[in-house]
Order: C-alpha cells, then structure tokens, then sequence
C-alpha cells in the first residue's frame, strides 16, 4: 500500500524488511494503540481477504492514437520516456479491428506529464501516432491484499461497487495482490468510501 501512495511507510524500508524477512512494527508516537505489524504472509494464520484501499492523484493519463501495431513501438514509447527518467505506471493496449493499428494508454506522475508530452513529441517520427490526447484529472485506486491470491471474485466486487455509484474505469491494472483502476480525479473520495464499504473495512 505505501508504493501506491498510502501515507503509511517509507517503501524502500518495506522492501528491505522484506528481503530480510524482518517483522515491521508501525506504532502511533501519539496513542497506546497496538498498531500495524507487517510480516511475510507465511506468518498470518488468518488472511484477510482484502487488507486496504489506496488512491493517488498524482496520476496523469495518456493516449496515443492509431500508432502502428507492429514490432518495436513499444520500444519506440517508452524507450525514450525510460531515458528522460520518466516512470510509466498502468498501460492497455487496444488493437484495431483489422490488426494495422493500435491506441496505446499509460499513466504517468501528474508532475511528469509536460515532459512526457514533449519527449513523444520529440520522438514522433519514430511513434507514427496519428495524435496524443492527455488528461490530468484522474485519479488510481487500487484494492489491496494477499487473500487476493486464493479467492476469485475480488475484482468483479470492485467493478460492480464502482458501477454502482455511476464511476467510468478508465484504465485497468492487476497484480497478485492488488486491483488498481484509473478513474476520473472527481470521483476519488467517493470510489474509496464505497469500496471500503464493499469489502468491510469501515469496522473497527
């Protein structure tokens, strides 16, 4: 959850405790609360099937329009986005009916979104994109949790309860233990409210 944005812990001594498979305890500096303990999933007797919501603004999406689908555009995009040490989060791909063309989709940091433009414009006669369309005001929520792995139905809840409240997915991500969508920036607040709902995390 801290690599998605959740003010909780520094990732970087997440990932160490996980290397070296050193339980974390996370205190309150304020309260007697027992607080969080983050441990290898081995050591959980009982899994949780969904352990947290977390949303980041700092997301900017981009589309390029009927790039070729042949091999080497992909290179051709993020390549030169790697070297101007721009970091690409989700991306779909959408192949056209007769298979010539392709709309390529990723996010980017909201900070990044100028110079991302500009290295693809930089780099246009290479892309072949017929043009870029750009939006600033979205948001990513992700759904969280290792109970993820063993049970299906996890992201259909998601999609269901977001539909539910009138919420367009824009983009879509997975991983082994989290759900991630791209959503307008205006629906954040109430995305993660229904969620926690959803997957009953309102309780103490």
């Amino acid at each position: 959850m801290a690599s998605l944005g959740a003010k909780v812990l520094q990732t970087r001594s997440v990932e160490l405790a996980m290397v070296h498979r050193v339980p974390t305890q996370v205190l309150s500096s304020f309260t007697d609360a027992p607080g969080t303990l983050v441990c290898d999933e081995d050591e959980i007797m009982e899994k949780r099937l969904v352990s947290g919501i977390a949303y980041s603004r700092d997301e900017a999406k981009i589309t390029l329009v009927k790039v070729a689908d042949q091999p080497g555009v992909a290179a051709a995009i993020f390549g030169p986005l790697a070297d101007a040490g721009i970091n690409v989060d989700m991306i779909v791909q959408n192949v056209s009916e007769d298979g010539k063309f392709t709309d390529m989709t990723f996010t980017v940091g909201r900070a990044d979104l100028d110079r991302a433009l500009k290295v693809i414009e930089e780099n246009k006669a290479a892309i072949r994109h017929q043009r870029v369309v750009s939006d600033a005001n979205v948001s990513k929520v992700s759904v969280v949790g290792v109970g993820m792995r063993t049970h299906a139905g996890v992201a259909q809840l998601m999609f269901k309860t977001l539909a539910e409240k009138g919420i367009n997915i824009q983009v879509i991500s997975t991983s082994e233990i989290k759900v991630s969508v791209l959503i307008a920036a205006d629906y954040t607040e109430l995305a993660v409210r229904a969620l926690h709902t959803a997957y009953g995390l309102d309780g103490p």
